[in-house]
């Protein structure tokens, strides 16, 4: 799959920051495959997160990348408006945002 100029991909399922450790090779996963594909940015989850507060994260984050046009941004301010809805890292802690240089 050719992603090159892919400027974000993102992936609100559960467990998708995941990945399978190999032995001198890193890790193998969801990650990796959209970085070698070319994604420049990723958003993915660590663990099964709740469907409420995915949802409400990601119009959050949405909401937020078309008000600040930065990425950063959006997701800090998602991830904080969440804290408020749900002070429990659970529900927003699995979100993770990463940048592919």
């Amino acid at each position: 799959m050719n992603l090159f100029q892919t400027e974000l991909v993102v992936l609100s399922a559960c467990e998708t920051g995941l990945g399978e450790i190999v032995p001198g090779e890193g890790i193998y996963g969801l990650k990796r495959a959209f970085q070698k594909a070319g994604a420049k940015n990723l958003v993915t989850s660590l663990w099964k997160v709740d469907d409420t507060a995915s949802q409400k994260f990601m119009s959050l984050f949405y909401e937020n990348l078309s008000s600040f046009g930065q990425l950063d941004i959006a997701f800090k301010n998602a991830g904080n408006e969440l804290k408020k809805v749900y002070p429990d890292p659970y529900f927003w802690g699995a979100f993770t945002l990463t940048r592919f240089y």
